[in-house]
């Protein structure tokens, strides 16, 4: 307890003030070039990128491209023979220009293919996690376009793919999505909240960070729902220890947050931050 708690202090009180100005309560906006979770590959994938190397000239000191040549063309040709992981590989290298040329519409052909061959996969199947990633990335496209493309900007396209990848495979980046368009919408209706702080609620308890940012503000600034400052402040604090170092609206918000919390709300966040580390997500 004693271990769990010297944690949970740092977590609290370990961020120094940040200088830059904060971004409004939906956080930073999303771009469809946006990082994915970084996922362990499969076997399968391994043996792509040992094979690439093999296909390598062999020299003293191989260079970076006499091995990224081989390893493209590898990549390419399980992605035509329809390996998810490839595809995904060369999705996410043309989507951030990561050794070769920066591309959207190639990569959004790339996840599309997964998304049209494994849809229907079982959410246990060891590519989930690749095909529910797929399909925030389509959505991430749909809900800003690609310019001079067909791909034009539909937000209720852009749902579908959150919602499917959300429910279907659960996966908390999608719920997270889906609750900013939820929450987002200019007109919405109490059930489009209900909906959006369901959703919201789901990807924090999974451990999205930006969500349990955007549900930290929220609950700290009695933001729509009644006024929750310790809990608010629990969800601020994990986010601040997981976000990016370019994501200081997080920080931003942390940091006012317990500026204005009391006491009292510093001291009850402690003790629902050492339930969940101790597992108790209740």
């Amino acid at each position: 307890m004693r271990t769990s708690r010297r944690i949970i202090l740092a977590l609290m009180l370990g961020a120094a003030p940040v200088a830059a100005p904060g971004f409004a309560f939906d956080g930073a906006p999303v771009k469809p070039d946006a990082a994915l979770p970084v996922m362990n590959q499969p076997a399968a994938a391994q043996a792509v990128t040992a094979q690439a190397l093999k296909k390598a000239p062999a020299a003293a000191a191989p260079t970076a491209t006499a091995v990224a040549a081989p390893s493209l063309n590898s990549l390419q040709y399980a992605a035509e023979g329809g390996h998810p992981v490839a595809q995904w590989k060369l999705g996410r290298m043309y989507a951030d220009g990561d050794g070769v040329v920066q591309d959207d519409l190639r990569a959004f052909e790339y996840f599309s293919r997964i998304a049209n061959a494994h849809a229907e996969d079982s959410p246990s199947a060891p590519q989930a996690a690749i095909v529910a990633n797929a399909f925030v990335a389509l959505g991430r496209y749909y809900l800003n376009g690609i310019p001079n493309s067909k791909i034009k900007p539909d937000t209720d396209r852009a749902r579908e793919m959150f919602s499917y990848a959300a429910s279907y495979f659960g996966n908390a980046d999608a719920q997270y999505d889906l609750a900013r368009l939820y929450l987002k919408t200019p007109d919405a209706s109490r059930d489009d909240f209900r909906y959006g702080a369901r959703w919201l609620g789901l990807a924090a308890q999974k451990g999205q960070h930006q969500a349990q940012a955007m549900l930290g503000q929220m609950l700290f600034n009695g933001d729509r729902l009644p006024r929750q400052a310790a809990r608010g402040l629990m969800w601020l604090t994990l986010a601040r220890d997981n976000a990016a170092p370019d994501e200081t609206w997080i920080r931003e918000s942390y940091n006012r947050a317990f500026a204005k919390a009391s006491d009292d709300d510093r001291a009850t966040a402690l003790q629902m931050l050492e339930h969940w580390v101790q597992g108790k997500r209740d």
